[in-house]
């Protein structure tokens, strides 16, 4: 897999001094380096790729590389701190061929060197994560794809009486638009039912017996006998 380079921090003036050989035990003082003045001063950038990391001193203006340091650990022989400040350092640089030599370097402001101390610590703790990750155990892997000629069945069981319900739920729930266009009765009173005469309807009114036809007849039968004696008598008398 190829790597990119990435570029975790850029400090735009450094300052790089000509130092003297370790004269003991105790290490490096930036008060021995003459720090008045320094012998190049440039742009310093710290670079990764993937576990590998460098700082390289280049040009301000045109870019050039001036030195590199390659970085295995940190702190170690690489880049180290000095004994009586915290904006000063010693690195390892190295050339094309191989061959090492000892600057020390330095920044104007503390903030500068506090960036790189950051900058530094944090690749490294990603370095030993990912570190701790690959060597893990893993386990099993489990292979869930189908093999050659493998099928597989889905049966679904699908009710009708669900479907019935669900019908016989709509129809209920259906309100009757016939019943309401039908205005309501001039009373205020329900429409009667089919096969049911109102209350006050002639069919409801008691019917009085009535008088046969036959009695009434026999009565002006008997007034007209009556009248027709009469007349003859009074004929009579009239003739006498």
């Amino acid at each position: 897999m190829d790597l990119y380079e990435s570029v975790l921090l850029v400090k735009p003036e450094v300052f790089v001094y000509n130092i003297p050989p370790r004269s003991s035990n105790r290490g490096y003082r930036a008060a021995d380096w003459n720090l008045s003045e320094p012998s190049w001063t440039g742009r310093m950038r710290l670079i990764s790729k993937g576990s590998e990391l460098a700082i390289k001193l280049e040009d301000k203006n045109s870019g050039e590389l001036f030195a590199k340091c390659p970085i295995d650990a940190y702190p170690g022989l690489a880049i180290e701190a000095v004994s009586d400040s915290s904006r000063y350092f010693v690195l390892r640089i190295q050339d094309d061929n191989g061959r090492s030599a000892f600057i020390g370097v330095g920044f104007g402001d503390r903030s500068d060197s506090f960036d790189l101390n950051v900058a530094l610590q944090d690749h490294f703790k990603w370095v030993k994560k990912e570190k701790q990750i690959s060597e893990e155990p893993k386990g099993p892997t489990l292979d869930l794809g189908f093999k050659e000629g493998e099928t597989i069945k889905i049966k679904m069981n699908i009710s009708k009486k669900d479907g019935a319900e669900n019908s016989k739920a709509k129809l209920k729930t259906t309100p009757n638009v016939g019943l309401g266009l039908l205005p309501p009765p001039p009373s205020g009173k329900a429409p009667a039912q089919p096969g049911v005469s109102p209350g006050n309807s002639p069919a409801h009114i008691r019917q009085e017996p009535q008088t046969s036809n036959d009695s009434w007849g026999d009565f002006k039968s008997a007034q007209l006998g009556e009248t027709s004696q009469a007349s003859s008598t009074n004929t009579n008398w009239v003739q006498f």
